[in-house]
């Protein structure tokens, strides 16, 4: 059965990629009923959630906004990876986490948001491969290769050399991560929201 997807030219293209890595020839089309390209694919997308779920500039978001429905429960999208409430005023004695598919508070023991219109997290989002920037994607697929090559090859000298490879690649990764969220140490502003640095104030309030 062939892999149904809409990212199948740049998936397969990192398939082959990871293939040529672990000396396999190349293939045309995501066939599940093949073993080995069951394995790569994967391994690919594991890999690609696993990088996502660090937190970058290109999928985590500030203050997003999330609306009680009419049970006044917070049911969240199903590419949401993690999240935290905004270190805003009236998040103040609130402790979110995932359940269920919804938004739960620990310290109120309720998944019921009464009180607020409108709940903001800083919310990191799961993106398909083909709208991930073409510097995470390749280290998603270099390191995808190192993972692959544990698998099914087992041979030492090209895992290291598979890791260095993807040592690279994370080093672009983190440089273009770098040059597109403009971090400083005096935080950055996206619009109406920004990342608060460290204020001397804020460790004497508390």
């Amino acid at each position: 059965m062939t892999y149904p997807t809409t990212l199948a030219t740049t998936e397969l293209a990192a398939v082959n990629q990871i293939l040529g890595a672990v000396g396999q020839a190349p293939v045309t089309t995501l066939d599940d009923t093949n073993p080995d390209i069951a394995i790569v694919y994967s391994t690919l997308q594991d890999t690609s959630r696993e990088v996502q779920g660090e937190g970058w500039s290109f999928n985590k978001e500030f203050e997003y906004p999330l609306q009680p429905d009419n049970n006044n429960e917070i049911l969240l999208p199903n590419n949401v990876l993690s999240l935290e409430l905004s270190d805003r005023p009236e998040n103040k004695g609130r402790d979110s986490v995932i359940r269920q598919g919804k938004l739960y508070d620990k310290v109120a023991h309720s998944y019921s948001w009464t009180e607020f219109d409108t709940v903001y997290c800083d919310v990191v989002w799961q993106f398909d491969f083909v709208d991930i920037p073409q510097a995470i994607r390749d280290y998603i697929t270099a390191r995808a290769a190192s993972q692959v090559c544990i698998k099914t090859v087992g041979d030492g000298d090209l895992y290291n050399m598979l890791v260095q490879r993807e040592s690279m690649a994370r080093s672009s990764a983190l440089e273009y991560d770098c040059n597109d969220g403009n971090y400083s140490i005096f935080g950055f502003p996206t619009g109406d929201n920004f990342y608060t640095s460290y204020q001397p104030y804020r460790a004497l309030y508390r």
